[in-house]
Formats: C-alpha cells, sequence, structure tokens
C-alpha cells in the first residue's frame, strides 16, 4: 500500500485492499466493558469488533476559508503557506532560516510503525500513512472585519521576519477579505475601530451572504471540498434555551426572527453545513449549541473544535496529566498571561474573557476524574486564569504558571513556568493540521463486519474531540455547554492511532523490552 506519491509505506496484509478509489482493512477493534456488581466488584468483559475500514484514497483539491482571514493567525497561515510553497529563505541575527512547518503533527512528527530486523523502531511521518491534502496545494479565502488587505494585515500583525515580509508582500497583497459579521454584542467594544468591512441586513440575510460567498469561492477557486474554520476574536458565551437554540428547528426559527441571541460563529457554521462544508470552531465561545449539533448531524456535515491548544494550556494539560499519573495531587492552579495582540485586546472585556476562562480552566477536567484515590466526589483543584492586555508585548504572548500539589505525608511540591509563547506561530501549524485531518475525516469510513453500508464519522463525533483544538462544545446535557477536554497527549495519540488503524498497522504495546524476545 503506498498512501501518498511521496510515500515508502507498504502494509503487506491479506487484511488489506487497496485499488483506485480507497484503501480497504479488516481491523479488529478490541475494548473492553466494565460493570460494577451489587457488591461492588469491577467485572471487566473485554470485547473485540471486527471493522471495515476505508479510507478515499482521492485527495480532493482543497479550499480553506477562514473567519478572521485578516487577523495575526489568517495572516500568518496564508504567509507560510506562500512561503512553503516556494521554500523560501531570508536572513535573520542568527543566519539563514528556511519556511518550514514546525509545531504541525502532521508535517513535522512521525509514528512508530514497527521494528527492522535488528530490532530498531522505524518511524515515518504521519502524513505517510494516509493520503492527505499537499500543504502547497491549499487554495485560501475567507472574511474578516477589517478591510486591509493581507499584505498589511501580515505587516499589521508583525509576526513574522521583515525580511520574509518583504518577499511575500506583492503576493499577499492580492488577496482582500470578503466583508464579514460584526455584531458589537458579541465581541468587545474595542474593536469597532477596525469593522469597516461588515455585512450589513439581518441575521438571515448575513447568512444568505455567507452561504453565497461559500458558493461563489468554490465556483472561482474550482476546488472539490471547502472547509470554513473560524479564527476571528472570541464572542461572549450565547444562551442556550428551550423555544432559542436546544433544536435545529428552533435554531433555524430563531435565525428567520433575527434573534439577538444567535451569534456570528453560529451564523457561520450554519451556513457552512447548509453548503455541506466541514466547520471547525478555533475561538472558545458555545458556537455548538445543541441545535447547531442536531443541524450537522441532520445534514451530516462534520464540525469540531472550541479553542485552539497551542501555548499554556497545552502546557498544562501536559504537566496535570503527568502529576496526576504520577500519584501526585495538584491542589492549586494559578495562571497569569499578558499579550498585545488584538486576540489580548478582545479578551480585555469582561464577557469575552469568561469564555476563554472557561476553556483554559477545565483543561483539567478529565484528568482530575480519572484518579479517585487522589481526588474525592466534586473536588477539584483551585484554579484561577488571569489575561492582561500589554500592547507593547505583542503576539509574543507571557504566560506564568504556579501549580501547587500535595506529596506524600502532607508533603507539598511546587511548581513555577514562565512560557513565551509565540502566540500566532503556535496556533498557524494547528490550523493547518485541522484542515488537513478535517478533509481526511470526510474520507474515513467504518462499518462493522457484519453490515453492509459504511458511515463516516458522526458530525460532532469522537474525532472532534481528539484534534488538535479543545474538544467539540455545545453538547446538550452538559453544564454550559462544555465538554471536558481531552488531554494534549491524547490529541497526538488519538489521531495517529486512528491513521493507524486505517493503514492496518498494529497498536504496538509500547513495551520496552520486546515481547519477541522471550518467544524467539
Amino acid at each position: 500500500m503506498k498512501p501518498t506519491n511521496n510515500s515508502t509505506l507498504e502494509v503487506v496484509s491479506p487484511k488489506v485492499q487497496v485499488d483506485d478509489e480507497f484503501i480497504t482493512t479488516d481491523y479488529d477493534y478490541q475494548t473492553s466493558h466494565v460493570k460494577r456488581t451489587a457488591d461492588g466488584q469491577l467485572q471487566v468483559h473485554p470485547q473485540t469488533t471486527s471493522l471495515k475500514i476505508r479510507t478515499g484514497r482521492q485527495v480532493p483539491k482543497l479550499g480553506v476559508m477562514l473567519v478572521g482571514w485578516g487577523g495575526n493567525n489568517g495572516s500568518t497561515l496564508t504567509a507560510a503557506l506562500e512561503a512553503n510553497r516556494r521554500q523560501l529563505k531570508w536572513r535573520k541575527r542568527t543566519g539563514i532560516q528556511e519556511a518550514n512547518w514546525f509545531g504541525s503533527i502532521t508535517q513535522a512528527s512521525t509514528v512508530f510503525i514497527g521494528s527492522d530486523e535488528t530490532g530498531g523502531d522505524v518511524y515515518v511521518p504521519m502524513k505517510e500513512l494516509l493520503p492527505m491534502v499537499e500543504p502547497d496545494n491549499i487554495i485560501v479565502d475567507g472574511w474578516d472585519i477589517s478591510g486591509l488587505h493581507l499584505g498589511d494585515a501580515m505587516r499589521r500583525a508583525e509576526v513574522l521576519d521583515v525580511a520574509l515580509q518583504d518577499q511575500i508582500y506583492d503576493q499577499l497583497a492580492q488577496l482582500r477579505p470578503r466583508p464579514s459579521i460584526y455584531d458589537p454584542d458579541f465581541i468587545a467594544a474595542n474593536q469597532l475601530d477596525r469593522a469597516d468591512n461588515v455585512i450589513r441586513g439581518s441575521r438571515l440575510e448575513q447568512y444568505e451572504q455567507i452561504r453565497k460567498d461559500i458558493r461563489d469561492f468554490r465556483e472561482k477557486s474550482g476546488v472539490d471540498s471547502v472547509i470554513v474554520l473560524w479564527t476571528a476574536n472570541t464572542e461572549r458565551f450565547s444562551d442556550v434555551k428551550v423555544g432559542l437554540n436546544t433544536t435545529s428547528q428552533e435554531l433555524l426559527a430563531s435565525l428567520k426572527a433575527n434573534h439577538s441571541e444567535v451569534s456570528p460563529s453560529t451564523i457561520f457554521a450554519m451556513a457552512s453545513i447548509a453548503e455541506g462544508c466541514t466547520y471547525i470552531n478555533g475561538s472558545p465561545q458555545n458556537t455548538f449549541v445543541p441545535g447547531l449539533i442536531q443541524l450537522a448531524e441532520e445534514k451530516k456535515v462534520f464540525i469540531a473544535g472550541d479553542d485552539f491548544k497551542s501555548g499554556q494550556t497545552k502546557i498544562k494539560s501536559v504537566l496535570v496529566d503527568f502529576l496526576v499519573g504520577a500519584g501526585i495531587k495538584p491542589v492549586s492552579i494559578a495562571s497569569y498571561n499578558h499579550l498585545g495582540n488584538n486576540d489580548g485586546k478582545n479578551l480585555s472585556a469582561p464577557q469575552q474573557f469568561r469564555s476563554k476562562e472557561i476553556s483554559k480552566s477545565n483543561v483539567v477536567d478529565d484528568m482530575v476524574a480519572s484518579n479517585k484515590l487522589l481526588y474525592g466526589p466534586d473536588e477539584h483543584p483551585d484554579h484561577v486564569v488571569v489575561i492582561k492586555y500589554v500592547p507593547y508585548v505583542g503576539d509574543s504572548k507571557r504566560a506564568m504558571d504556579e501549580y501547587t500539589s500535595e506529596i506524600m505525608m502532607g508533603g507539598h511540591n511546587t511548581l513555577v513556568i514562565h512560557n513565551t509563547c509565540e502566540d500566532s506561530l503556535l496556533a498557524t501549524p494547528l490550523i493547518l493540521d485541522l484542515v488537513i485531518l478535517g478533509e481526511l475525516s470526510t474520507r474515513i469510513q467504518l462499518r462493522s463486519a457484519e453490515k453492509e453500508s459504511a458511515r463516516g464519522f458522526p458530525s460532532a463525533g469522537p474525532l472532534s474531540a481528539e484534534l488538535p483544538v479543545q474538544g467539540a462544545s455545545g453538547a446538550a446535557g452538559f453544564p454550559g455547554g462544555q465538554l471536558a477536554l481531552p488531554t494534549a497527549r491524547r490529541h497526538r495519540e488519538h489521531p495517529a492511532r486512528l491513521h493507524r488503524s486505517a493503514a492496518h498497522l498494529t497498536h504496538d504495546s509500547g513495551a520496552a523490552v520486546r515481547l519477541r524476545h522471550y518467544y524467539e
């Protein structure tokens, strides 16, 4: 099997069939179902489900439409695509720098696939496991409330070295964002001075315009598939209540009634779903209200995400996972941030900060819930998050964290971490991963061996919580419309395991000493 044109990987197995259209694998999915008996005993029932996993081999010409295209993330992604496409180099104080995709798990990470004849581990790039979109072939378009063309937007962001900016300015200057939705009730009042490129009219008229824009982009660019990704300002939370947005019909009726609680991000998501486009949310607001999730399920359109996990939040999820896994009990987490980009400016408003605070705080919830030896019912670490706007530091966010943990015999351990996060340079590779993995997810289908028809992933299903953003939000039955967020380890591990399964690569036990040493 040769998943990509450049791949040297071939799986030799009678359980793998490859034709011009599909890679089809017979895969035994093993798990355990646990029951608790009346006397408190745990009964573990190992289960094996025979699956057929089918992956389409034809990689489409992909178009990406960014909401907030002219912001720091959008302009940096566009510049990075151009720089990598042309394999640009430029001089820094420390020497010559080449364009790369460091920070992207699809482009810059490897996956263990087995051992060679000497017993040595063999790794291949993740992008070689299955046919994936080549970043150089991605076409970008999008919307922004600021009408600056992408060349000036890149300069305004002050993210990339000037020597690189000068090489790509003319190309980016030819790109201009489409008008976007501006609702001052959902973002900070301090964004008004940027809002010179907006869609007028009612919410229904805005929705229809977004649909028209998607169709126009698809037709003029000739792309086969479009993914819409929100990388615009963080919104305040929308109200969630019966009669407003708890079902798809309620949400559509609220849109037509021009209800003030239908947020711009939800309008973009609704329009994307109506046009059959995967929608990825990169900000922590509750875009995916229950009615929106139901709408995606009805239309069988994939949605994912409720915030990028790139800097302090990623470190937090890794560190708390490590501490709890080591039997150490974090009891206090204090996180302080200051940054000077437009994201920080928007988050200086209380309601927008509250959305971010929820996102940063619940990142440890599933780790705490996993260890009942450390934490009793309803027990959580004290956790406070502070974000301040300091214009001078620009996109170079400073994050300071103090983790206090209980250790043996009443002792305490305190870790203090200072993290300088170049915000957009960390987030941009994640955006690339999201669109590549999001597109791939639409080509993977699975069914149990005894069933005839294959199905894709559910619209807000398991994969949406395992992409390198935080989990899909807004699911009914979760307080505040939030799901517990998986650890950073799972964000890296689960897509890799899915791709290994689709390629029929076994999941290695990870043991340092291979069992074969005992039976050979």
